[in-house]
């Protein structure tokens, strides 16, 4: 299990490393890609799936968004366009919520709507935090901010972790890991304003802001993990699929990232404009 784990992070990391220096299609398909799986993983979890193998229309009307949404983000990416997709998705999921009545349960329509909001748009951040100017630098504090807090969370927990603070939510996770989380995403992101991000803004010292957006980045990226946890305990489930060997679904692996990549896209351009 610990080598098949190991094996399916270390192509995942190539894959993010190969899209997010490329940006562009690249970066775009493999967004459309995840986000076409987690929103169909985040229906079933939230039971707006009415059978595990066929698509009903209120998944139907939000995969086709999904499409939707990447087609204007990547042909248009105007934020007016954007919050149309958003707003169209919302209202053709009322409309049929409306004409099947009572076919489906109004959870039912609100997990469609949901589901499009929290892994799809959110995820879309990535490519909006790459595509900002000095993006190809700015976009790596998402992984720094997810993955790199994951990883120090999990060394520092293990080592001196003792102060369980999610008890029912997520026994193994402890106080002291939270902190080494942050602390380490914050390091992580110093030393690569410092030796990387620098460069992108010569008549700056960008170090202690990258690593302070890091920190904010990690602090989010736990509730993202922790969000995803909640979801999967209130409706008694262990994982959200198993597209991915050793770890799950895309929702299991991708989920601290969802929450990090808005912030850091806002924060990046705080920063840019200040």
């Amino acid at each position: 299990m610990f080598w098949t784990r190991l094996a399916s992070g270390i192509i995942l990391v190539v894959i993010a490393l190969l899209t997010m220096s490329l940006g562009g299609v690249p970066l775009a398909v493999t967004l459309l890609f995840i986000s076409l799986v987690a929103y169909r993983e985040l229906t079933k979890a939230l039971q707006c799936a009415t059978d595990d193998k066929k698509l009903n229309v209120l998944e139907i009307i939000g995969l086709l968004g999904v499409i939707g949404y990447y087609v204007s983000l990547y042909f248009v990416n105007d934020a007016v366009i954007l919050l149309m997709c958003i707003v169209a998705v919302f209202m053709a999921e009322m409309f049929v919520y409306v004409i099947t009545f009572p076919r489906f349960q109004a959870l039912q329509v609100a997990a469609a709507v949901f589901a499009f909001l929290y892994a799809p748009v959110m995820l879309s951040f990535v490519y909006l935090t790459r595509s900002c100017p000095q993006g190809i630098y700015m976009v790596w504090m998402i992984l720094i901010s997810s993955w790199g807090c994951d990883t120090c969370a999990y060394v520092v927990g293990k080592l001196i972790g003792k102060k369980r603070i999610f008890p029912v939510l997520s026994p193994r996770k402890s106080l002291e890991g939270c902190i080494g989380g942050v602390v380490g995403a914050a390091f992580i992101g110093g030393l690569y304003g410092y030796f990387f991000v620098e460069k992108a803004f010569p008549d700056q010292t960008v170090m202690w802001i990258i690593a302070f957006i890091c920190a904010v980045g990690a602090v989010m990226s736990m509730v993202g993990d922790l969000a995803a946890s909640a979801i999967k305990r209130n409706h008694s489930i262990k994982d959200y699929g198993k597209l991915i060997p050793g770890h799950g679904g895309i929702m299991d692996r991708f989920d601290s990232m969802i929450v990090t990549a808005p912030m850091i896209y806002f924060l990046t351009i705080l920063m840019i404009r200040f």
